[in-house]
């Protein structure tokens, strides 16, 4: 049997779960994904995961917040003021938004706190900071 190796196109089974256990993400009663190595689309630790397994091999893979979505930024936490949202907006802690880079890439936000005049943004992935732990199944080598 082959192993998978940096490059290769894969279909893998995954579940996410928290340091608490609680389970974030999962591709168990979907479809599995499928996804080339090396192309930076995935966490570096998923991928780290993933090489050296063979079709049907199953790994638990501990990753920690620099290997997954980073740590937490503060820079990344913004005061707005309220009158630049679009007037149909009701602005409510938890509410997500998208906002637009000069560049014109957009970039998810949360709101974080809501007062008269200003609110508060955060632009850290939801799950910054965060250690993950994947249960991985490796269903096919693609290529």
């Amino acid at each position: 049997m082959s192993k998978v190796k940096d490059g290769d196109t894969v279909k893998v089974h995954y579940t996410g779960k928290l340091e608490d256990g609680s389970v974030f993400d999962s591709s168990v009663e979907r479809d599995p994904l499928e996804i080339t190595l090396g192309e930076g689309k995935l966490i570096p630790g998923f991928e780290k995961a993933v090489v050296g397994l063979e079709v049907g091999d199953k790994t638990t893979a501990s990753i920690e917040s620099a290997d997954a979505y980073g740590e937490r930024r503060e820079d990344l936490e913004l005061s707005i003021e309220r009158n630049q949202l679009p007037e149909d907006i009701e602005p409510q802690v938890g509410m997500q938004l998208q906002l637009n880079q000069p560049n014109g890439q957009p970039v998810p936000v949360q709101i974080t706190k809501v007062e008269e005049e200003n609110i508060m943004i955060d632009a850290n992935h939801p799950l910054a900071g965060k250690d993950l732990t994947f249960d991985i199944e490796l269903v096919d080598i693609v290529n």
